[in-house]
């Protein structure tokens, strides 16, 4: 079965504050973007449609020359199910499997996107969703189910009932649909009068009620729902990016004495038995060896290159060679 996606990546953020599209802002020293990619690649995916609008210029010359994106021009945003017809020229004679993702949601993993996959050849379906239990779902769109767990609707926070918002099973955007059924009903979305948009909840809502088989698997781990529109939520996706990125490199044998008080970018390489001792910044594409100890308040630049054996002691500022 061949597999596409389309990434969402064509939104304003205006809580962010920013001249910069808000996919190329970063995490742990990576575009957010960068990360949804790598989940798509890493799902199986053989081709992505990459949706931009505002700074789009910038996203696809930060991506220039990787040649399984095609990029998509959203010239005015109205919405999640407008930014996918955008898309449908394009896919029109494409009949596999479409995923829907938006490129804000950094912390999605390869693995859940093929949980999804697995599960919707499974049980046959025309479209499937992942959704996610949270503590507190304030905001996002709950998944009202029947009394036999097969879902009935997805209920927006602002028109839920005081029985739905009770509901913690929510839907943070991670769709995989037929490619025909998706554009099908997309083409058929009415715009949202009060907001000025058209959704692509619109979409499951008029498949499920045309009798096709929608299934809703509860696949994300919380940190995995999380969608990054302000500085705040950026800054709470970095923290559990740089957790994951430490236990990676700890479970590879590198020695992390403070985790907390240490900072190490997606893209470094560390070697077995190296030592980062607290207050340690390690940042861009930095190379370190084995059986090393860095700092504490050690500062390492981009580029930097760290042989086997290496001890760099406090305050030392390693700078590349010109």
């Amino acid at each position: 079965m061949q597999r596409a996606a389309i990434i969402l990546a064509a939104g304003i953020s205006k809580r962010m504050n920013t001249k910069l599209a808000k996919v190329l802002h970063e995490v742990c020293g990576r575009p957010m973007l960068d990360y949804v990619i790598d989940a798509v690649r890493g799902a199986g995916v053989e081709k992505i449609y990459a949706v931009v609008g505002f700074g789009a210029d910038t996203v696809k010359q930060r991506y220039a020359g990787s040649n399984d994106i095609e990029w998509i021009i959203q010239p005015e945003q109205k919405g999640t199910a407008h930014a996918v017809m955008c898309c449908r020229e394009l896919m029109k004679d494409f009949t596999g499997q479409t995923l829907v993702l938006c490129g804000d949601g950094p912390l999605i993993c390869a693995e859940t996107l093929k949980t999804l996959i697995d599960k919707h050849n499974a049980e046959h379906a025309s479209a499937t969703l992942a959704t996610a239990v949270l503590d507190d779902p304030t905001g996002y769109g709950r998944i009202v189910r029947d009394a036999y767990g097969n879902i009935q609707a997805i209920c927006e926070h602002n028109n839920c009932t005081p029985e739905q918002l009770k509901i913690r099973e929510v839907n943070p955007s991670y769709y995989l649909f037929d490619n025909t059924v998706l554009f099908d009903f997309a083409s058929k979305v009415r715009l949202d009068k009060a907001k000025g948009e058209y959704y692509l909840t619109d979409v499951l809502a008029m498949i499920i009620e045309s009798g096709h088989k929608v299934i809703a698997i509860t696949a994300l781990r919380p940190e995995e729902a999380i969608s990054v529109n302000s500085r705040e939520q950026l800054s709470d996706a970095g923290k559990i990016m740089q957790r994951r990125i430490q236990k990676n490199l700890m479970e590879n044998g590198v020695t992390i004495v403070d985790p907390p008080n240490t900072w190490i970018d997606a893209r470094a390489r560390i070697g077995q038995d190296t030592v980062i001792e607290p207050f340690t910044c390690i940042y861009g594409e930095v190379v370190i060896g084995s059986n090393c100890r860095i700092g504490p308040f050690g500062y390492l630049r981009d580029g930097a290159n760290i042989g086997d054996n290496v001890v760099l002691e406090a305050n030392i500022e390693h700078r590349v060679k010109e």
